[in-house]
């Protein structure tokens, strides 16, 4: 019993170190005028892409981009190796880059009960991450993020590919595509965001103020000021929909 509470002593240390470390980073990218988004493209079979991008408002840069795929032999090993290794994967990249806010592509409407079913265990796991570390997650449809990168909702995964390219300045074409899609998830939030602040319109989760970490006030906040810790109380990170 001992060992138990001092193993659950270490790891609730562990995730709260996380967490400050995210929310302190945070502040210091809103300080230098930049802001930081995770985007991940979660997928059913495939590779769940992510990437790193940040924009000051008039430019955009890429950090970091790849996608993990889980080998065949580490998915037969348990039903959730997979799902661990997304969510391990998403905690490190939180860790490592202290994203402001993560972007997340929704669930594909037209999928079959199956695949739908084993998309949201995926994005489970990710909005798990986040809420684990107090990042904010913004959810799009896959249509909606097209029409951001692309101009049109229609766009193939090659399109999707060459302007990321274009609009990050890469000087080469992120592959695989799942990749591209995680960084043109996290552009669509930025281009929203930069919009949202030019014409001067409420914050999309302004009906729930995101909670600062225990002991912090929250009530100096500007209405402009990029939000962190967007866990609720129950654990769950707040998800606005922008379809």
């Amino acid at each position: 019993m001992h060992t138990t509470k001092h193993w659950q002593g270490c790891a609730e240390g562990r995730r709260l170190g996380a967490m400050s470390r995210t929310i302190s980073s945070g502040r210091q990218n809103e300080k230098n005028g930049w802001m930081r988004v995770l985007g991940v493209d979660p997928a059913a079979t495939g590779p769940t892409g992510y990437g790193i991008v940040e924009s000051d408002g008039r430019r955009c840069r890429m950090l970091h981009y790849g996608a993990l795929k889980v080998a065949a032999k580490r998915q037969k090993e348990c039903a959730g190796a997979a799902l661990q290794d997304v969510h391990v994967r998403v905690c490190g990249l939180i860790e490592e880059y202290s994203p402001d806010a993560m972007a997340v592509e929704s669930v594909f409407t037209a999928l079959n009960m199956r695949t739908a079913l084993r998309l949201a265990e995926v994005r489970g796991v990710i909005l798990l991450a986040a809420a684990q570390h107090g990042v904010l997650v913004y959810s799009y449809a896959p249509r909606e993020v097209k029409a951001s990168v692309t101009g049109h909702g229609h766009a193939d995964k090659r399109q999707m590919q060459l302007m990321v390219r274009a609009l990050l300045s890469m000087n080469e074409t992120p592959e695989p595509s799942d990749a591209a899609d995680a960084l043109a998830v996290a552009l669509c939030h930025l281009q929203t965001e930069r919009a949202r602040r030019r014409f001067g319109l409420p914050d999309l989760d302004s009906s729930a103020k995101a909670r600062a970490p225990r002991g912090t006030a929250d009530s100096t906040r500007s209405p402009n000021e990029i939000r962190h810790g967007g866990a609720t109380r129950g654990g769950l990170p707040r998800i606005v929909s922008l379809r």
